[in-house]
């Protein structure tokens, strides 16, 4: 199912419209459809004083963004041991605290174990894993999920360095990255620094602050405030602007990259390009593993080995369409607004990244017109 040149110019239409009304900065725009890139918009400038033009080949940190690429790493890892998404964590890492889970649990963020009792700072991974070891579930295996917005690194980053003696971001580029030459990296090499826009903060309306994930976000002591507070550090937008935290390779929230590689990578998972994606990986990204009422984002989510796909009510009908109008689509937001995904329906991956952040944990209006325009026009 080709896309209309009609309808690329109405998407783009959007995108454009999306600095002169939405108060955009620079961003790009990739819509891949059976290994060809159909569209790839660019504009704007990578810091407000105008000082570098946004294009093609800027880089931007994308946040929870990366969870599908770190998800696709983990996933070929445990392949080539000869596991799979139904072995049990504790095969590779014997001290992990819940002893029935499963990999496919651990990255469908059902394992409880979004927040830390145990101070740690997400620059030490061993004090991490270490204050993981500890932890008490915050809910029993098989009572539903709760995003696990920051521990998801160290609990992804732990069994690939297990399983392979290096850290996921080597991996990611050894077996994935590379070989799909994708301008996307978990851990920035300095030379590509130039690249990267600066971000900036969104603003919270009274309204938002009001809403229930806000509130209880706002609140001590609740499990959301924790979950997006633990492990300590690199939480201002200031501190992601920083190389320090470019390079590190966190990978719940540390990916870098171009729109055209996040859309190029979710092209190669749901299998419209030649990739080192195998069948069964690109399954295990795709297929459900958990819909429910999320004890974090307290609002429906539904996740499958490390992405999500939009809820569907008992209507059968989306609750939201943040992947377009078919079930099957799936990919992961990044906090701030930037998005992608792929629908093995129709051939199409989407990928949108900015600098100027939104308040919001999923993609705002600035996306999701883009994508209802894309859809619209299928």
């Amino acid at each position: 199912m080709a896309v209309a040149p009609s309808v690329l110019g109405e998407i783009a239409e959007v995108f454009e419209r999306n600095f002169r009304e939405r108060g955009e900065l620079g961003a790009s725009i990739s819509i891949w459809w059976n290994g060809i890139e159909l569209l790839s918009e660019s504009a704007g400038w990578c810091e407000k004083e105008q000082l570098r033009p946004w294009d093609s080949a800027t880089m931007v940190p994308v946040y929870s963004a990366t969870k599908g690429p770190a998800a696709a790493t983990l996933l070929v890892a445990l392949e080539s041991a000869g596991l799979n998404p139904s072995s049990r964590v504790r095969e590779v890492w014997s001290r992990f605290p819940v002893a029935e889970a499963t990999f496919a649990h651990l990255l469908s963020h059902q394992c409880g174990l979004p927040a830390l009792d145990q101070r740690a700072s997400v620059w030490d991974h061993e004090a991490v894993v270490a204050a993981i070891e500890e932890q008490e579930p915050a809910w029993q295996l098989g009572h539903g999920h709760g995003y696990h917005p920051r521990t998801f690194g160290a609990l992804l980053e732990e069994p690939v360095r297990r399983l392979t003696g290096m850290p996921l971001g080597e991996y990611w580029r050894q077996k994935i990255g590379d070989p799909l030459n994708l301008d996307f990296w978990i851990g920035l090499p300095e030379k590509y620094w130039p690249r990267v826009a600066k971000l900036y903060p969104g603003k919270a309306a009274k309204s938002d602050l009001e809403e229930g994930f806000y509130r209880e976000f706002n609140q001590e002591g609740t499990l959301t405030r924790r979950a997006f507070s633990s492990p300590r550090g690199l939480h201002s937008v200031q501190e992601m602007n920083d190389p320090k935290a470019w390079s590190a390779g966190i990978c719940s929230m540390g990916g870098i990259g171009t729109a055209s590689a996040l859309a190029k990578f979710y092209q190669a998972a749901i299998g419209a390009l030649e990739s080192p994606l195998s069948t069964e990986v690109r399954l295990a990204l795709a297929t459900v593993q958990s819909a429910a009422e999320d004890r974090v984002l307290l609002r429906p989510t539904v996740f499958t080995c490390g992405c999500q796909k939009d809820p569907v009510g008992v209507d059968g009908e989306k609750i939201r369409r943040l992947y377009g109008k078919n079930q099957a689509a799936f990919g992961h937001p990044g906090a701030g607004g930037s998005h992608g995904f792929g629908d093995p329906e129709t051939g199409i991956s989407f990928a949108y990244v900015m600098n100027q952040m939104e308040l919001s944990v999923m993609p705002g209006q600035k996306c999701v017109e883009m994508i209802e325009a894309l859809y619209d026009g299928l």
